[in-house]
């Protein structure tokens, strides 16, 4: 229905997106269950890939030819990238201040800050849905990472909802370090906003990141909901932010990991396109030809050739009615009970959330 997976390389798509979705699960564990793992993977592997990176841009400006060619400065150098890695290690390591009580993380007025870097990542995605609904409406346009993009109402939907989204964080300073320390305990952020998010975050990658969405729009959005469903009750938001800086990391490396190209070139049989490519890889060799080849730069438009929108205006579409359900049903209960939801927990009838609550250090 969204993806083109089937045919002869269906086997290698779902087998691949089983072993990222378990692969994230594991070192999601490992990040958090200790303070050395949460140390390796967010403090010392950031600061060599971030030398790496300076290396690269180093390089390609005095234009070696390693790093001219290299596949994280040519596929992988638009600004959103970067930009995502950053604030979701921002994120992991405020999370990490909170669990084990370092320096400021202790401090009652700290406590917002997962909805203050939560927000940001949102409107990151927000800027880059309106972004695609400006430069291509109803029209191809090629992204600053060599992606060819359909853009429409769409896009201007889950924008919407990905505002909406964010005031449907409730209970901003009610964020405690878990009793075991392993966890950052959110309790108020129940399955509500996790489902409104995922599908609103869904239809983000599948709008905005069309070759990735297999993977960033499945798997990494699995990962964290699974944990936190099954065995890690009120640490969703500290799953979402670990395994989305370690995909972050690990693709930014390796973008001919999951990458279709402009041209159409696939590095492995399990990069997966989805439906908005009516004809997979020969729509895009089609809009590339029709954009003058090599010659296409950024920006670039192509109105002749067709492009299936209908499941992304679905899935967008979903994305606004769901959250905005969400938001009414926040404000009737806030309402119904004279609180602020902001400040106070809203969700407290739910199983979920006494579930949550039981595992937080609240002194």
């Amino acid at each position: 229905m969204f993806f083109q997976v089937y045919g002869a390389n269906a086997l290698a798509q779902w087998g691949m997106l089983l072993v990222v979705l378990v692969g994230l699960i594991l070192f999601n564990e490992f990040a958090r269950r200790t303070k050395a793992g949460g140390i390796i993977t967010f403090f010392v592997i950031p600061v060599i890939l971030t030398v790496y990176f300076v290396a690269i841009a180093i390089g390609a400006r005095a234009g070696a030819d390693w790093a001219v060619n290299n596949q994280t400065h040519v596929y992988m150098n638009g600004w959103f990238h970067y930009a995502k890695l950053y604030a979701a290690l921002t994120g992991c390591i405020g999370f990490m201040m909170i669990k084990y009580k370092w320096g400021i993380g202790a401090k009652h007025w700290f406590k917002p800050f997962p909805f203050i870097i939560v927000a940001i990542n949102i409107l990151i995605a927000v800027v880059s849905d309106f972004e695609s609904a400006v430069m291509g409406w109803n029209k191809w346009w090629l992204s600053s990472e060599g992606v060819w993009l359909y853009g429409g109402w769409h896009n201007v939907m889950n924008g919407l909802a990905g505002i909406l989204n964010i005031f449907c964080m409730t209970a901003w300073w009610n964020v405690f370090p878990s009793k075991d320390k392993k966890d950052m305990i959110w309790a108020d952020m129940t399955w509500v906003f996790i489902v409104v998010y995922d599908i609103w975050n869904f239809a983000y990658t599948y709008n905005c990141l069309p070759t990735h969405s297999w993977y960033c729009g499945i798997a990494l959005l699995l990962a964290p909901t699974i944990a936190a469903l099954c065995w890690n009750r009120g640490g969703w938001i500290q799953n979402r932010a670990n395994t989305l800086a370690i995909w972050c990391m690990f693709a930014q490396v390796f973008p001919l990991f999951q990458e279709t190209f402009k041209d159409g070139f696939q590095a492995f049989k399990w990069a997966v396109l989805p439906v908005q490519y009516p004809n997979g890889i020969d729509t895009i060799t089609e809009i590339y030809a029709a954009a003058g080849g090599e010659a296409a730069a950024v920006g670039t438009t192509v109105e002749t050739v067709a492009g299936n929108p209908t499941m992304m205006t679905v899935i967008s579409a979903l994305a606004l009615v769901t959250n905005a359900i969400a938001l009414c049903y926040i404000i009737a209960q806030s309402k119904k009970r004279h609180i602020n939801p902001y400040k106070e927990d809203v969700f407290v009838n739910q199983k979920y959330y006494k579930d949550a609550v039981a595992r937080a250090d609240m002194e």
